[in-house]
């Protein structure tokens, strides 16, 4: 794929275009869904307030499942946020793909990108960091998660930090990025088999490719907020 990215500059800053358009357009789109789906409640929920309560309940089970119940209303927007962003960035891959005639793609999933997903992994490291110093204050949350049960640690819980940023990141990113790579290759090589001979069998090997694409990124939203979840737990709580 020698597909490139719009690009712009502000000063000697360089910045990716297509991957700021697309983040701007999830932010966009999970706003309006939020406020779509938020109008006019009911006490019996119907239609649109049901779907976004569902994924309220659902957010709030990944909650409860990794953290202790007493912390749930202090992370439920958190999660919920991250749940959602997280959702439509795997998405939006899957609903086209846009190629100018330069190669430049200008549609793709920003978390087909890996500056997209490594940052995101880096702000719920951060959060979890700030949160516990919050809790315990700076000196006893240094003494309680990087000192204790052994001093001599000390520097492999450092370092564990920055590998949770790693794993956590580049996790989504390959997932994300392979669906779309395969989804390429399927449109290019089976459809331009024999001057387009080959277009029957890519659309349902298209077809189910995407439907496979929504399951991965489906489970790796999951995945993404259990994990935010559990590192967070893990600075807030005293292990004994």
């Amino acid at each position: 794929m020698d597909e490139k990215s719009l690009t712009f500059h502000i000063g000697p800053i360089w910045f990716d275009g297509t991957i700021c358009l697309m983040v701007l357009l999830t932010c966009a789109i999970v706003f309006f869904t939020v406020y779509f789906c938020t109008r006019n409640l009911t006490m019996k929920p119907k239609g649109k307030q049901n779907a976004i309560e569902w994924v309220i309940d659902f957010v709030r089970g990944i909650i409860t499942d990794n953290m202790p119940k007493k912390e749930l209303n202090n992370f439920h927007l958190l999660a919920f946020t991250l749940f959602l962003f997280v959702f439509i960035s795997n998405m939006l891959g899957l609903v086209t793909k846009i190629v100018l005639p330069n190669e430049i793609s200008i549609w793709k999933s920003p978390t087909a990108d890996p500056i997209v997903t490594l940052t995101l992994a880096f702000m719920v490291i951060v959060l979890s960091n700030l949160y516990g110093s919050a809790r315990f204050g700076l000196k006893g949350y240094v003494t309680n998660s990087f000192f204790k049960p052994v001093s001599f640690l000390a520097p492999v819980k450092f370092m564990e930090e920055f590998t949770n940023v790693l794993t956590l990141g580049l996790r989504l990113y390959g997932n994300i990025y392979a669906g779309e790579v395969l989804l390429s290759l399927i449109s290019q090589k089976l459809g331009g088999l024999g001057g387009g001979l080959g277009i029957p069998l890519a659309i349902p090997l298209e077809m189910i490719w995407i439907g496979f694409s929504i399951f991965i990124g489906s489970i790796q939203t999951f995945v993404f907020v259990s994990l935010s979840m559990v590192y967070m737990s893990h600075k807030i709580e005293v292990e004994e």
